[in-house]
């Protein structure tokens, strides 16, 4: 296991990985019915990881997307980061048992404890739509500033309104405020104005618990 950058208690206040930290136990298994699984594994084709690249992935929960692109691509050296110190708790054991090196670290997306230019890919996986709208454009241009030049930045995360009403279960879990700031026109000028170039849509998908949109950006 890589030693892990724990930062001093957070002070910043965050939602837990499953909304609520008495949930947290039943979150991976939430997740995997909805879904969740298939939606990560097409992040990881369209990210078209390579052997040796360096990855991150923001707001990385439990780890369930790192340890899959793990097992698939052993050859990469992969990083995730999360402020919920319980999750990165479970994601570590999950990482042990699945034999697999991986750094996790404590924090936030809007203040990337790592170098500029340190990394080939950044992955984002229904996350997004927890951060508040006033913190979007620092943390996608937190985002460009890690990458190296030409690297990218993947992203999946519930669609916003603009595709027409979303399911019961979506419209439950998710404020109409979340949903409306990830339309793909504001997604899209958060990449823009964070100093992305080509940013775009690349694809859909239709899940139980909403519609999903995948995006890809170029530092």
């Amino acid at each position: 296991m890589k030693e892990s950058i724990m930062a001093t208690p957070l002070k910043r206040t965050f939602l837990p990985a499953a909304g609520r930290d008495r949930y947290l136990p039943l979150y991976d298994l939430m997740t995997r019915l909805m879904g969740a699984d298939q939606a990560r594994r097409g992040l990881l084709d369209q990210a078209q990881v390579r052997p040796g690249h360096r990855i991150l992935d923001i707001g990385c929960g439990t780890g369930s997307l790192l340890i899959q692109l793990k097992r698939l691509y052993p050859g990469t050296d992969v990083v995730g980061l999360d402020p919920d110190p319980k999750a990165l708790a479970r994601a570590n054991r999950k990482a042990a048992d699945a034999a697999v090196s991986i750094q996790f670290d404590q924090g936030f997306g809007d203040e990337l404890p790592y170098p500029n230019a340190s990394f080939d890919r950044v992955l984002s996986s229904l996350m997004f739509h927890h951060v508040p709208t006033d913190e979007k454009t620092k943390t996608v241009r937190a985002i460009r500033h890690v990458l190296k030049p030409g690297g990218e930045f993947h992203m999946l995360d519930f669609e916003g309104p603009e595709k027409g009403a979303h399911g019961i279960l979506s419209r439950l879990l998710h404020s109409n405020q979340r949903l409306k700031d990830n339309s793909e026109s504001r997604v899209l000028h958060f990449m823009t104005e964070a100093g992305f170039s080509e940013p775009k849509k690349v694809g859909h998908r239709e899940m139980f618990f909403g519609h999903i949109a995948y995006y890809r950006a170029i530092a």
